[in-house]
């Protein structure tokens, strides 16, 4: 087995050598769609699933400019109300011409919408937030990748985590706020409350978590299995890499994405 330093850096090298590929199935699919009905079709479909393969996975934009608000469309901003190397606070916020529309936007209940950390870009709750948008004031965090942040800028953990969560909630008032916490967040959402109301600190209105897992013992998966069959070392020693050189955050420990639980296992 190739050491776990090794692999992050064999495979940011092979994405870089597979760029040009890309850029040639994208050139290449983008012709043959504009080819005959029935001749260019297949061809196309084949050069896009190597692009899609092949390609680099930017940041996406969330792309949510206006949403439908008591009976009007209005306009929609991002702007971030907090920011730590680790995580920036998006509030969606919403404005309107029509002072009855914008009184009525000032009173939309809060909602703080804690998005997944790990393996995702916060962009995957892009259609949650539009949904929320009509009719709550809307902050999402908006976590960094972990490859992006220098090592100067410390560790995180689970603890700190919970921490920035606590944080959030006290910046936007926790009595007035709604807390969602979409699959892997969850835990930490509901330890961050409960650290809260440990100390008689305010908490939020209502908090709802969605699919995430609070208690593992419930409805095993194989992921279940695997950590309580493995020692911690074993999986510090699969599944821990180091970002390679070329990036900010270069040498730091990560669990990067592109990782395979059953191709760990094997």
């Amino acid at each position: 087995m190739l050491r776990a330093c090794m692999l992050y850096e064999l495979h940011d090298l092979q994405r870089r050598w597979m760029r040009p590929f890309a850029g040639l199935a994208r050139v290449q699919a983008d012709l043959l769609r504009r080819a005959p009905a029935g001749l260019g079709r297949p061809a196309a479909a084949g050069w896009e699933l190597l692009r899609r393969i092949t390609k680099d996975h930017p940041r996406p934009a969330f792309g949510i400019d206006a949403v439908e608000a008591h009976g009007q469309t209005v306009a929609v901003r991002e702007e971030v109300v907090a920011r730590t190397p680790w995580c920036r606070l998006v509030r969606f916020a919403r404005h309107s011409d029509d002072l009855q529309v914008g009184a009525r936007l000032a009173r939309d209940p809060r909602v703080l919408l804690c998005a997944p950390l790990s393996g995702h870009f916060a962009t995957l709750l892009r259609d949650t937030v539009r949904s929320l948008a009509a009719d709550h004031d809307v902050y999402l965090t908006d976590w960094s990748d972990a490859r992006e942040v220098p090592l100067a800028d410390g560790f995180f953990g689970l603890d700190d985590y919970v921490l920035h969560l606590e944080r959030f909630l006290r910046a936007l008032g926790p009595a007035r706020t709604h807390m969602i916490a979409v699959c892997q967040p969850a835990v930490p959402a509901l330890a961050a409350v409960a650290r809260m109301a440990s100390t008689g600190q305010e908490t939020p209105a209502t908090l709802v978590l969605m699919g995430g897992p609070i208690d593992g013992r419930i409805n095993p998966t194989q992921v279940n299995r695997l950590a309580s069959e493995r020692p911690l070392v074993w999986f510090e020693q699969n599944l821990i890499h180091r970002v390679p050189a070329g990036f900010p955050g270069e040498g730091r420990r990560v669990y990067p994405g592109f990782c395979s639980w059953r191709r760990s296992c094997r």
